[in-house]
């Protein structure tokens, strides 16, 4: 039997679609604020956003007539036919927000148009009650409180709220770079986190990274073939450990594109090492009618109608200014002279007829290049790896099919098993083979102060003193049991994060305690380091926490122990002994007592310890033998 849901039941449902986290609540409610016209915006939040989220602005307010229909599902101010979703300017439209916000927490609007009395209207779990008078300056104010208190399955599966905060930061952090014009104010827990005066995109940038950040980057403002890109891309030497600091907005909307991406991780291959990324806050302007917003109930990622032409001119463009080619000047923001402001979202967008800036070699500067024209330019821009970039792709052809006849599954289990079997059993039996009792060894001399030479029967070991010395070291320091000693500091080890790197850091304080490292919170976003395990004295300890929040890529279980097997490497490497360094008779007899005969060791780095030759070996070489 089909049944007709009632309203209560799927107004829940789609606040799943719209509303699964607090972040989720701060990021629709900012985006109201910002639809409505609003130059300053306040967000307050308590326990990451669960028990209150409060959005203040001073936009165009909501009529007294209109309160009802707020919470009202699919009712919105920015739409009116379906022929208006071709060409969407303002960062909301689908209307379900604030409904799906009120199934599922207790809310309050109180709203003030100018020259008008100010009302408010409270809805709880969906249910609205009537309007009334209240009091309140020109503009709007959105109370949400106990978030999910009726619909305990949603709540018990939220983070904590350290981790929540973090990603409602995260969030606020995006749009005051995506809305550089505006004043924003964060308040977290009676703490203020964020303070933006809304005067441009570089006090912006330093509000949300520090000033400093600004010797690390280019500042971009270029126009091809229709599209506008501008913003700040990181040097070469600029980067991050994951990608936390990348920032794409289009159309003055943040979202995460594998394309734009794609176009940006290839154009900075050559420059980046294995598990660094980029850093930019990038706007890309684009007619609305070659855009498709309408993806997803979140708006986290766009659709447009041709992705090699934005693929190109991204590549083309950064490419430019990080390889310093001719084009590169044409592309950079000129110093002195004030950027055009951020496309706000209910400003009309770059048509497509504006010509480009900067005429393209081969067409009349006094219009714009056609598609065709386009994308033959771009065949000679665009690498052959275009759609495949550190897991991005797009437009990728299906791979091809392969017909494999597999084995029934109790066959394919017994296989498994007997080849199972015979690999533990050929690693065993090559382990005793590869073991010598260290008595039968005689020292016959060294050879280039590095190889040691013993004699065994008829045959020969050949040890590298510097491999067997750094894997004995190595295997000491991770022996089972062994005490964990923490040197002091003589001045503590800060390091400045974002907020989610923090909520990520703070998580595992206790497992890299655990290690010998001091660590604590040292206010703000900054973490303060005050001893350091004995074992790792003299790291660096700006590459091993990069390492460290690297793992936040995985979105897995920090990898401290693969992280501190490296660094204990790395130790052991420098206290072994040295190749050249000569060792006398004793320490050669005490370096393969320690080795307990296993010349199947290999040092922590995966290079053999020894080598074995056998005495026909020799004798063929001196064709004593055939």
């Amino acid at each position: 039997m089909i049944h007709l849901l009632t309203p209560d039941v799927y107004n829940k449902i789609a606040a799943g679609e719209v509303v699964d986290r607090p972040y989720s609540v701060v990021k629709e409610l900012v985006e109201n604020a910002v639809d409505a016209g609003a130059t300053q915006i306040a967000v307050e939040i308590e326990a990451g956003g669960k028990s209150l989220v409060r959005v203040t602005d001073n936009g165009g307010g909501i009529a007294r007539e209109d309160l009802p229909n707020a919470y009202a599902p699919h009712a919105t101010s920015k739409l009116q036919t379906a022929k208006d979703l071709f060409g969407v300017t303002t960062l909301g439209f689908r209307g379900e927000a604030l409904a799906s916000i009120a199934a599922v927490s207790r809310m309050e609007i109180v709203s003030k148009q100018a020259g008008c009395e100010a009302y408010s209207l409270s809805c709880e779990g969906g249910a609205a009650g009537e309007v009334s008078p209240a009091s309140g300056a020109d503009g709007t104010q959105v109370t949400v409180r106990d978030l999910f208190f009726n619909t305990p399955a949603r709540l018990k599966f939220l983070k904590s709220d350290g981790q929540e905060e973090a990603d409602v930061t995260n969030m606020i952090a995006r749009f005051i770079l995506s809305q550089p014009q505006i004043s924003f104010e964060y308040i977290a827990n009676g703490k203020r986190k964020y303070r933006s005066y809304g005067d441009g995109l570089a006090s912006a940038l330093a509000c949300v990274y520090g000033a400093e950040i600004l010797s690390n980057v280019y500042e971009l403002d270029a126009d091809k073939h229709g599209v506008r890109l501008h913003g700040y891309i990181g040097d070469r030497n600029f980067s991050k450990p994951n990608r936390s600091y990348q920032s794409l907005f289009v159309n003055g909307r943040q979202v995460v594109n594998a394309t734009v991406g794609a176009a940006i991780a290839n154009a900075y291959a050559s420059y980046l090492m294995k598990r660094q990324y980029p850093f930019y806050v990038l706007f890309l302007d684009v007619p609305p009618e070659i855009v498709d917003v309408n993806v997803h109930p979140n708006k986290a990622d766009v659709r447009f109608a041709d992705n090699q032409v934005i693929y190109g001119c991204v590549y083309s463009v950064v490419s430019a200014v990080l390889d310093g080619n001719s084009r590169a000047l044409e592309y950079l923001a000129m110093p002195n002279t004030p950027t055009a402001p951020a496309q706000t979202p209910t400003a009309p967008a770059q048509t497509p007829t504006a010509p480009a800036q900067t005429p393209t070699a081969g067409v009349p500067a006094s219009r714009t290049m056609t598609e065709a024209e386009a994308k033959k330019e771009l065949e000679f821009t665009v690498p052959v790896h275009a759609g495949q970039a550190r897991g991005f792709s797009y437009d990728a052809p299906p791979a091809p099919r392969l017909e494999v006849n597999m084995p029934a599954p109790d066959d394919a289990a017994k296989e498994a098993f007997e080849e199972n079997k015979k690999f533990l059993l050929e690693r065993e039996m090559k382990a005793k083979q590869q073991r010598v009792d260290p008595a039968s060894l005689e020292y016959k001399g060294e050879l280039f102060r590095t190889y040691l030479f013993y004699e065994c029967g008829d045959e020969a070991y050949i040890i590298d003193q510097h491999a067997a010395h750094e894997r004995l070291i190595y295997d000491k320091l991770l022996a089972a049991g062994r005490t964990v000693l923490s040197q002091p500091m003589l001045a503590p080890f800060l390091l400045e994060v974002n907020a989610q790197e923090f909520a990520f850091l703070k998580k595992n304080f206790g497992v890299l305690r655990e290690i010998g490292f001091e660590i604590g919170e040292f206010g703000g976003s900054s973490v303060k380091v005050s001893a350091v395990p004995t074992d790792l004295m003299g790291i660096d300890l700006n590459a091993f926490f990069g390492e460290v929040l690297a793992s936040m890529e995985s979105l897995r279980a920090i990898r401290l122990n693969d992280i501190l097997k490296d660094k204990l490497a790395s130790c052991a490497c420098k206290a072994a002994v040295k190749g050249g360094e000569r060792l006398t008779d004793a320490e050669a007899r005490a370096l393969i007592e320690r080795m307990d005969g296993d010349m199947g060791l290999k040092c922590p780095h995966g290079r053999p310890v020894a080598v074995r030759v056998k005495k026909s070996e020799l004798e063929k070489l001196f064709k004593r033998i055939v």
